[in-house]
């Protein structure tokens, strides 16, 4: 409630909620492969939704010296963690729900596409939560986003490019590359290992940035 009452009172985030909804009616009406607006729309949607408020609600406990008296309280990291992260986590299911809907996007596989999502939403908090620990106000956070932005964003264009400049492979495994991949299997004809793939690559992005993000907590834990 107190995220919730928040994030309400700050416009300059909570407008945040209508991006995605927008870029699907946009999208809608330009009529693009469905494939590749539904990949730009996800991707985006999860740095500027999802990494975005999560970093700005860290970073408003950091600025306002809440952060260290939470730490403080019987509850363990992983209750602070994931009451901090509720919020977004369910703001950002049902903005893209939403979005998917509007986009008439219809998935191979509707576990997969659906676990997808959720993995890279928890992906995706975890990253805001690393970029809300380096930062000290709400100005800070929402510039620590754009290392997020670049390289989570831009890897599936950058991955064209491997053809041509070997070292750009690696773009190929990024999460926001792999969901890209995912998206595109086709409806019919599909095995089980064009899904799995990918969902086993965002899996593994997904606990290691998890992990890095309860370290780096518990250090904060002890530095202050």
């Amino acid at each position: 409630m107190k995220d919730y009452k928040e994030f309400s009172r700050n416009y300059a985030i909570s407008i945040t909620l209508i991006f995605p909804i927008l870029f699907a009616l946009l999208f809608k009406s330009a009529s693009p492969p469905l494939t590749e607006a539904i990949g730009f729309l996800l991707n985006t949607s999860f740095v500027i939704l999802t990494s975005l408020v999560q970093a700005c609600l860290i970073a408003e406990e950091k600025e306002r010296n809440t952060l260290r008296s939470l730490m403080m309280t019987p509850a363990t990291t992983m209750d602070v963690l994931i009451g901090k992260s509720a919020l977004v986590f369910v703001m950002s299911a049902v903005v893209l729900a939403i979005s998917t809907y509007i986009l008439g996007y219809e998935p191979a596989s509707l576990w997969a596409f659906a676990a997808a999502i959720l993995l890279s939403i928890i992906l995706y908090i975890a990253a805001g939560t690393i970029c809300g620990l380096f930062s000290k106000t709400l100005l800070e956070a929402s510039l620590s986003i754009l290392p997020v932005a670049i390289v989570f964003t831009a890897a599936p264009g950058g991955a064209f490019l491997a053809d041509d400049y070997p070292i750009f492979k690696v773009l190929d495994y990024m999460p926001s590359s792999q969901l890209v991949h995912l998206l595109a299997v086709s409806n019919t004809g599909f095995t089980t290992g064009e899904l799995l793939k990918p969902l086993l690559i965002i899996l593994a992005w997904t606990v290691v940035l998890t992990i890095v993000s309860v370290v780096l907590y518990q250090r904060r834990l002890k530095d202050e």
